[in-house]
């Protein structure tokens, strides 16, 4: 068999660490294991690489020119293995939850601060992805949260609760000074809409009484076409909550039907922490009701 592919770990921990307390009983101590068995791994490491690794006297041990190189690359090695563990074992330490717009909305801070508490020793991250399934799909994240149609032959999910919609205007729109927009009378106006991840489509109106449209592909351009006071946008919610801007503001639209929010994941793949999440942010959603 050749050589290289009988190289384990083992061999250069081994050698690693009869180098750093300079001597195979204290190496034996470290390692957990026998005198005999530091010698003998040391002795199948000089084999397999076919050289001679240390100078051995009765009272030093230091490492030949070969043992040097060999030893900075096994270093290197061993620290690259204890790396591939942590990034394989952090999904339980870590929690990753994607969307595409507005996060949890007004919930996001409340289930930042709540989650720290319950659960200290999982981190969460909200990460912001623009695509369909917020970064699920593409393994940024463990979790995501949805407010469009969820796949549900790829996809768990969970209802956690709905928002209202509002019509995202600039500021001085006329129809800021109202408490509250009806959607027949939108169909007046240009609609921007996001046509990758927006929650809104023509469908809210009756065929033939659908405002114009105009296409944006992520938030700050539709938050930058309705400032301009050119469009207005019809939105959950939570993006008033997570986008408050300059020459922006936000209605009520009294009559439009509610947007579901969803908690999506993989579903052969479940996260550890998927149901505690789910229960937060639906107890959040029910205490808003």
């Amino acid at each position: 068999m050749d050589g290289h592919r009988e190289l384990e770990l083992r061999h250069l921990r081994c050698l690693v660490t009869i180098v750093d307390t300079g001597s195979f009983t204290d190496a034996a101590i470290e390692l957990g294991v026998s005198q005999a068995a530091v010698s003998r791994t040391l002795l199948a490491l000089e084999r397999i690489l076919g050289v001679r690794l240390l100078h051995r006297t009765s009272r030093t041990l230091t490492p030949t020119t070969a043992g040097v190189q060999v030893l900075a690359r096994a270093r290197h090695l061993l620290t690259d293995a204890e790396e591939l563990v942590r990034q394989a074992t952090t999904g339980h330490t870590r929690l990753r939850i994607g969307h595409t717009w507005s996060s949890m909305g007004r919930h996001t801070t409340e289930f930042q601060r709540r989650w720290h508490d319950r659960y200290p020793d999982v981190a969460l991250h909200l990460i912001r992805h623009n695509t369909p399934t917020a970064g699920l799909a593409e393994g940024l994240c463990d979790l995501a949260v949805l407010r469009t149609a969820v796949d549900t032959r790829r996809y768990a999910h969970a209802l956690v609760g709905h928002e209202h919609r509002c019509l995202a205007l600039a500021s001085d729109d006329p129809w800021t000074r109202r408490r509250s927009i009806r959607l027949e009378e939108i169909r007046e106006r240009t609609l921007v809409v996001d046509r990758r991840t927006g929650t809104t489509t023509l469908d809210l109106w009756p065929e033939g009484a659908r405002p114009a449209v105009e296409y944006t592909h992520d938030i700050d351009d539709w938050l930058a076409a309705i400032a301009t006071g050119r469009c207005v946008g019809v939105t959950p919610r939570a993006t008033a909550a997570q986008y408050r801007r300059d020459g922006i503001a936000y209605r009520p639209v009294r009559d439009a039907d509610p947007v579901p929010v969803r908690l999506i994941w993989r579903r052969h793949d479940p996260h550890p922490a998927t149901h505690a999440a789910v229960a937060l942010l639906a107890d959040l959603y029910r205490e808003d009701a």
